[in-house]
């Protein structure tokens, strides 16, 4: 029998989707704001230039299927792809079989999921016990898909992290494994990145693209963030005012090299409130941006301002 913490980690998962959706569905009621700095250092994106390489790339009509295939055989732990699946509740994922060899319980989660080249959110985790077997999806998450601009997956990446459920020691890390899909020919790479540029340093590029002002938590500041630095990268914003009024964001993302996230700030409606701030109308913040393993800065922008109008 699995353990009770899975099903506790499932809740919170469940939670999360749940809040996530309907962030989602405020995100859609078209009272968002664009950001404009006073650069006006605008970036057009691929979405209008790519027509037609999107008409030459739709989708398909049949299911996405993907060939049964063994991701990770190490230290004990063999993770076979079994097949795609979409649920009309948690939208599209990849069944696994997961095979504990071991000796010890073990959980397996996983440090990064890329699709199509975006990151996106991860939390996937799974429990089995010394010598024992699970079959898991892993549900790639809707939200990040449709932000992103993923109408069809044809590539997901995933870096794997497996550990004593008990002590937490690391078993196993793994380098990444790619799964591609039977629609991997057609898979749309436009680069979503309509916006205004807000920095653009070292491989490291970052737009600005809307301000929610009715998002789930309060107000959401959707970031378009893409890394060629050469190096996995971790970005984290800091010294945020609204208004004039210092803010205590939520936001930290990791774009891997090569990668591209869309992924937003998020501000909290109470703190917005104590501020008596009922519109976002001045923005300044930095960006502290470092390795993402070694946690060594890369750079920290100078002050960045930009309005939502």
């Amino acid at each position: 029998m699995k353990k009770t913490s899975k099903w506790m980690v499932f809740l919170l998962c469940l939670v999360l989707f749940a809040t996530m959706a309907m962030g989602c569905d405020s995100s859609e009621s078209g009272e968002t704001k664009d950001i404009v700095t006073s650069e006006k250092t605008e970036s057009s994106g691929d979405e209008t230039t790519n027509d037609v390489a999107e008409e030459a790339k739709a989708p398909s009509d049949a299911a996405v299927t993907i060939e049964k295939q063994v991701l990770v055989d190490q230290n004990d732990i063999v993770i076979t792809a079994d097949e795609y699946t979409t649920d009309d509740i948690w939208g599209d994922g990849i069944k696994l079989l997961i095979e504990n060899n071991s000796d010890k319980n073990v959980t397996v989660g996983t440090k990064a999921i890329i699709v199509n080249n975006y990151m996106i959110t991860d939390i996937f985790i799974a429990e089995v016990a010394a010598g024992k077997k699970s079959n898991e999806t892993m549900y790639l998450s809707s939200t990040s898909l449709e932000a992103a601009g993923i109408d069809s997956v044809g590539q997901i990446e995933i870096y794997f992290h497996v550990y004593d459920s008990a002590s937490y020691d690391d078993i196993l890390n793994t380098e990444v494994v790619t799964i591609q899909t039977s629609e991997y020919a057609n898979m749309d790479t436009t680069t979503n990145d309509a916006g205004t540029e807000l920095y653009n340093e070292g491989g490291i590029r970052i737009v600005g693209k809307t301000v929610d002002e009715n998002s789930f938590w309060g107000t959401a500041i959707l970031l378009y963030m893409e890394n060629t630095s050469g190096t996995n990268a971790a970005i984290e914003c800091e010294n945020m005012s609204i208004n004039g009024f210092m803010m205590s964001p939520f936001f930290s993302c990791n774009v891997y090299d090569g990668k591209k996230s869309i992924n937003e700030i998020t501000i909290m409606s109470s703190e917005l409130e104590e501020n008596g701030i009922e519109s976002i109308d001045e923005v300044e913040l930095q960006f502290n941006i470092y390795e993402a393993e070694t946690f060594e800065t890369i750079a920290v922008s100078d002050p960045i301002k930009f309005t939502a109008k």
